[in-house]
């Protein structure tokens, strides 16, 4: 089993910037790939940002040049560095990680809000 807590959603301007954290736990040597995702009410969860099983890195055409993914291994801590901030990133947010067998590990959610 893995943990994982999101951290840093909150209010801010667009054009503002956000960083969001996740904290993992548990078995942390299963984990193969981990990722940041986003949903809105009435939408599907899709996929913000990842680190692939391979260590590179893939974004969302929505947010590529504008969000940042990365992590510090040694801590299990993982960043979305959320930067020029629209309205419409508004959404909760959601760490993911997922394992060897392709079971898949969510977090809570933090919410984000994009407004003036």
């Amino acid at each position: 089993q893995v943990q994982l807590v999101e951290s840093g959603g909150g209010l801010v301007q667009p054009g503002g910037s956000l960083t969001l954290a996740c904290t993992a736990s548990g078995d942390i040597s299963s984990i193969v790939a981990m990722g940041w995702y986003r949903q809105t009410p009435g939408k599907e969860r899709d996929l913000v940002a990842q680190f692939t099983r391979g260590g590179s890195t893939n974004y969302a055409d929505s947010v590529q040049g504008r969000f940042t993914i990365s992590r510090d291994i040694l801590k299990n801590l993982h960043y979305l560095q959320m930067n020029s901030l629209k309205p419409e990133d508004t959404a909760v947010y959601y760490c993911n990680a997922r394992g060897q067998t392709g079971i898949d590990y969510w977090g809570k959610g933090t919410l984000v809000t994009v407004s003036a």
